[in-house]
């Protein structure tokens, strides 16, 4: 990944815990650079550090600025997060086109922001004012209510992906659990059916066929490995000693097989 990553920008947050929450979010997807403007209960926040679930490397490069003209100076472009729909005449993207224009600034090493308001109404006419563009989330315009920490957690997630192009952190190796042999899932079902033979399962007897073919269509699907199903032939095995152990008690007892 070569973007330089988005700064964060709370705007006059109130809680510590959401700062903190926020910076969670951030770690999360690799953002670093938290920016806070006049937080209410001042900082530093233990309650910040405490909430940010070990984001300790975020909380401690915070930086606190007295107006969000000191907090945007050095970004080249920055977006101005809104649920709501505003007087300003700017162009208004998703979070996903956002992410990729911050992805092209940040290639060419251009600093960009993300700038979110107050926890109970957002960001003012004349901060918007002071972005380039709008994001805003495709919520229900009738619930339109996120936390600081939910819209933080969007724009960082799709800045991620774009940046990425959908990395992800791993994979499970087809080397360590390579796909089962057809002669190995065939010896399963013919393993399996037997058993289900021996336990009278396949009734009416006419039905048989169906039912196999049915049974064979469910574990096709399964795209087993070679693990699995020695998994399932040690279950089928256990099952059939149990079968065994249950007649033999019955015939000591003197009860029907």
């Amino acid at each position: 990944m070569t973007a330089r990553p988005p700064a964060v920008i709370l705007c006059e947050p109130q809680l510590g815990e959401n700062i903190g929450t926020a910076a969670r979010a951030m770690a999360n997807f690799g953002l670093v650079d938290l920016r806070i403007v006049n937080p209410r209960d001042g900082w530093p926040s233990e309650k910040a550090r405490a909430a940010a679930s070990r984001a300790d490397h975020v909380i401690d490069k915070v930086q606190v600025f007295d107006s969000v003209e000191a907090a945007i100076a050095d970004l080249q472009f920055v977006f101005a997060t809104t649920a709501r729909s505003r007087e300003v005449p700017k162009p208004v993207r998703g979070p996903d086109e956002s992410a990729r224009k911050s992805v092209e600034f940040g290639e060419k090493g251009h600093a960009t922001g993300y700038l979110f308001g107050r926890e109970r109404w957002g960001l003012n006419n004349e901060e918007v004012a002071l972005a380039d563009e709008i994001v805003t989330l495709p919520v229900d315009p009738d619930f339109a209510s996120l936390n600081i920490a939910q819209a933080v957690l969007v724009c960082a997630y799709e800045w991620r992906k774009t940046a990425t192009s959908g990395a992800l952190p791993f994979i499970l190796s087809e080397d360590e659990h390579p796909p089962a042999k057809k002669d190995d899932l065939l010896r399963f079902f013919e393993h399996l059916e037997g058993a289900l033979d021996e336990a009278t399962f396949f009734r009416p007897p006419e039905r048989r066929p169906h039912m196999v073919r049915t049974l064979r269509n469910i574990f096709q699907k399964a795209e087993l490995t070679e693990q699995e199903v020695r998994a399932l032939r040690g279950v089928v095995a256990s099952l059939e000693k149990r079968q065994t152990r249950v007649r033999k008690e019955r015939s000591t007892d003197g009860g029907e097989e």
